[in-house]
């Protein structure tokens, strides 16, 4: 294992210290729980936005903390859940008294602590709403997980509702929105190599040179089969297809096409799938009117990448297109 780090053990802390004082004008780092917030405190009567999950998947979800945005972020340690009270305390620092929304992706342990925190929080009278993301069409029941799991539409989940928060919506009607896009993204990936968790200090899986794993989850877990390693194209024609047969979209819809980078792929090669995957959307009368290409949720250093399409109308169009300013997503 070759690795920049110190101590196995203390990746999470010091890359939290790290992002944060890289980003100070943007997030603030808090310990004894640990989470990451807004550098500013949350506009009073704005509805909060609150996320998290294991470590490993960078920028998600530090990365995207900021206006327009997530108002905090809870850091688990390394492909692990963040326990109860890092997520309490998180909700109630985020809190500015139009209630609190927690965006959070199908993974058994973060289902049951979220859960568990928001109970704690709604204990303290604050109202909160949750939103389940699980849009990889892979597999269902996979290893850590009942259901499909959440990957890359998370971000757009986070994005377009926090849209909805910064512009004045009230509790309802941001959770109704983040659903709403819940509902409409559908992802796949695809992994060339595995990645290493540095306190275990091997791969979380074995690719022969010509093997790759269709569908795979972001902490390495199994797909759909592994098959021998086939080019670009024939790559992304497996993951579209899976993904636009299970959203059902149609030709003569809107679409936002995203391109995810899992930690170890050149952008070279997502801007060939990308290439590839609009041509077959168009080719399908699908209008790919918004794009998204780059590492966004990561798996630490795995190669691969992973396709999404989102479903897009006037209102989700106008949401995505609002000014945000986080440290990985900004214009």
């Amino acid at each position: 294992m070759k690795k920049l780090i110190n101590d196995p053990n203390d990746v999470l802390a010091q890359t939290v210290q790290g992002f944060t004082r890289a980003h100070e004008d943007i997030v603030a780092a808090h310990d004894n729980p640990v989470f990451i917030s807004r550098a500013t405190p949350t506009p009073a009567g704005k509805v909060a936005l609150v996320s998290g999950g294991g470590s490993g998947h960078e920028p998600l979800h530090g990365g995207f903390v900021g206006d327009g945005m997530l108002d905090a972020a809870v850091p688990g340690a390394m492909f692990t859940s963040p326990t109860p009270d890092q997520i309490e305390a998180a909700i109630k620092h985020a809190d500015a008294g139009a209630g609190v929304l927690t965006i959070v992706k199908n993974y058994t342990g973060d289902v049951m602590n979220f859960e568990m925190a928001v109970e704690l929080a709604e204990a303290d009278d604050i109202a909160v709403k949750s939103v389940l993301v699980n849009d990889d069409v892979a597999v269902e029941n996979s290893t850590w997980t009942a259901g499909r799991r959440g990957v890359a539409g998370t971000v757009l989940v986070e994005k377009i509702a926090g849209a909805a928060a910064a512009r004045g919506d009230s509790l309802d009607e941001v959770a109704r929105i983040a659903q709403k896009v819940a509902d409409n993204v559908r992802s796949m990936g695809v992994a060339l190599s595995a990645c290493t968790v540095p306190h275990a200090g091997v791969p979380s899986f074995d690719l022969a040179d010509d093997e790759i794993e269709i569908g795979i989850g972001i902490h390495g877990e199994p797909g759909r089969e592994r098959v021998k390693l086939k080019s670009a194209n024939e790559i992304t024609d497996l993951l579209l297809k899976a993904v636009t047969e299970d959203l059902g979209i149609t030709g003569g819809e809107d679409a936002l096409l995203f391109v995810n980078g899992m930690g170890g792929t050149p952008a070279s090669e997502l801007y060939i799938v990308y290439g590839h995957a609009r041509d077959l959307l168009e080719g399908d009368g699908v209008k790919v009117t918004r794009s998204l290409v780059g590492n966004y949720v990561t798996s630490l250093e795995m190669q691969g990448a992973s396709i999404t399409v989102l479903r897009l109308d006037q209102e989700l169009t106008e949401l995505w297109d609002a000014p945000v300013h986080t440290a990985a997503l900004h214009w």
